[in-house]
């Protein structure tokens, strides 16, 4: 029985040694597959890549809104522009350009956007007269490729417009 059992498998493993490999239809259907799956997950990953540059230019406006609050303390008035204030945010990087303008009661920080598929924001930094202290806010607007002066609503929560309270 050992002998024939052998026998058998030696023969079915020879008859298999011409069946090594895959047929045209599996690769193609591999290939499909493969397809299908890169399809669904490059405007997944374009989509990351946006919100990576919108997020740069809301958090320099967030920095420099926090670094004219320090410079109020410290000099008992705003930053009267972006050198002034060395707040360490570039005033150009490849998604937005950066400007800070500041008076006596008051500053304002915007990101302009230099790709239409990016929202610009504007930061604003006002003395409050009641408690003295250097309020800020900071706001988005509604569609990519506006200016920052455009900005209308709040960046928190876009169903509100960016306004002191």
């Amino acid at each position: 029985m050992k002998t024939d059992f052998k026998a058998k498998l030696i023969q079915h493993l020879a008859n298999k040694r011409g069946e090594e490999g895959f047929t045209l239809i599996e690769l193609l259907v591999v290939i499909i597959i493969i397809g299908i799956l890169a399809a669904i997950a490059l405007p997944s990953f374009l989509n990351q890549a946006a919100k990576a540059r919108q997020s740069e230019g809301s958090t320099y406006v967030g920095t420099l809104n926090r670094s004219q609050q320090a410079y109020y303390v410290e000099n008992a008035k705003f930053a009267a522009d972006l050198a002034t204030l060395k707040a360490g945010v570039p005033a150009e990087t490849d998604s937005f350009k950066y400007t800070s303008v500041g008076t006596a009661n008051e500053a304002t920080n915007n990101a302009d956007t230099k790709a239409d598929a990016l929202k610009s924001f504007k930061g604003q930094v006002k003395l409050n007269p009641v408690s003295q202290q250097a309020d800020a806010i900071l706001c988005i607007t509604e569609t990519a490729g506006q200016a920052a002066a455009a900005a209308a609503k709040s960046s928190t929560d876009i169903t509100k417009a960016c306004a002191f309270p």
